[in-house]
């Protein structure tokens, strides 16, 4: 089944909070060699100004990634995820995720296209904290392969 055109311009629900833990931070970054003392260490992230840990930049993707179930799971969209491949991502930061954050997520379909027989996807998810202030921006595109 094709992705549906219409849903571009749709935005879902906010997803229920979730709370940003310093050990979290400490755990993705040791995941990806992120060896910048403000991602392990309080006392070096608050001598650069921050009030607890620093997340490193791709931390948002854990969030990010469980939110875009909404769409994902969306039957009438027509996705098909046993054929979904992650193809892009980006982020453009208001400000860093620092451990203590409560972020909710709001997912929107920006894109939906057709090329070559394979769907194209592209969202965008709007990440906050509970108290509305903006933290960063995550586009995302999957590609959902057609038949062969």
């Amino acid at each position: 089944m094709p992705l549906d055109p219409s849903f571009v311009g749709r935005t879902y629900p906010p997803t229920a909070p979730y709370q940003v833990g310093r050990e979290k931070i400490r755990e993705f970054a040791g995941a990806i060699g992120a060896t910048d003392p403000a991602h392990h260490d309080p006392e070096a992230a608050r001598a650069l100004g921050h009030p607890d840990v620093v997340a490193p930049p791709t931390f948002p993707v854990i969030v990010t990634m469980a939110a875009s179930s909404q769409i994902i799971e969306d039957p009438a969209l027509g996705v098909d995820y046993s054929r979904l491949v992650h193809g892009d991502q980006r982020f453009a930061y208001t400000r860093p995720v620092f451990a203590g954050d409560e972020l909710v997520c709001t997912n929107t379909i920006e894109d939906v296209s057709t090329r070559g027989g394979h769907g194209f996807l592209t969202t965008r998810t709007d990440v906050s904290t509970v108290g509305g202030e903006p933290v960063v921006a995550v586009w995302a595109r999957y590609v959902i392969r057609g038949e062969a």
